[in-house]
């Protein structure tokens, strides 16, 4: 489905900032080294910008040196979903948010244990909370 064709575009459009809605309800992807989380050491959960989703664990993130914020695994099963993905002339594994479809990236079977996986998220679809039950810093 296309952003126009959700019924919830209105109102993706007035609660994202342009660059947040281009990322998440288009599929554009940030300039690598300019999010605010690429170089973030944070502690707390990465929630979807969109609805809210808790998706990935900071002790889950790590430097892959793309310039994006990087993590071995979701937060939980079912927090996010692959899909097939061959813009730009290549085949890649696209990463949507589980409950709303927003886009987040993309996931890379490169990276490091456990999982040898690497979910390479935008940091416009992001939002780092503190854990549950913890006061922000």
């Amino acid at each position: 489905m296309s952003a126009a064709d959700d019924p919830r575009d209105a109102e993706w459009r007035e609660r994202l900032s342009p660059e947040q809605y281009a990322v998440t309800r288009q599929g554009a992807t940030e300039r690598a080294f300019t999010g605010r989380y690429w170089d973030c050491h944070e502690d707390g959960v990465y929630r979807c910008v969109c609805c809210g989703e808790p998706l990935f664990d900071a002790s889950d993130k790590f430097d892959s040196g793309t310039g994006w914020p990087s993590f071995t695994r979701p937060l939980t099963e079912g927090a996010v979903e692959g899909r097939t993905d061959t813009s730009h002339g290549m085949t890649r594994t696209e990463v949507v948010c589980g409950s709303c479809d927003a886009h987040l990236g993309h996931v890379f079977p490169d990276g490091p244990a456990p999982t040898g996986l690497r979910f390479c998220m935008n940091s416009a679809s992001l939002d780092l909370a503190p854990r549950a039950g913890e006061e922000p810093a």
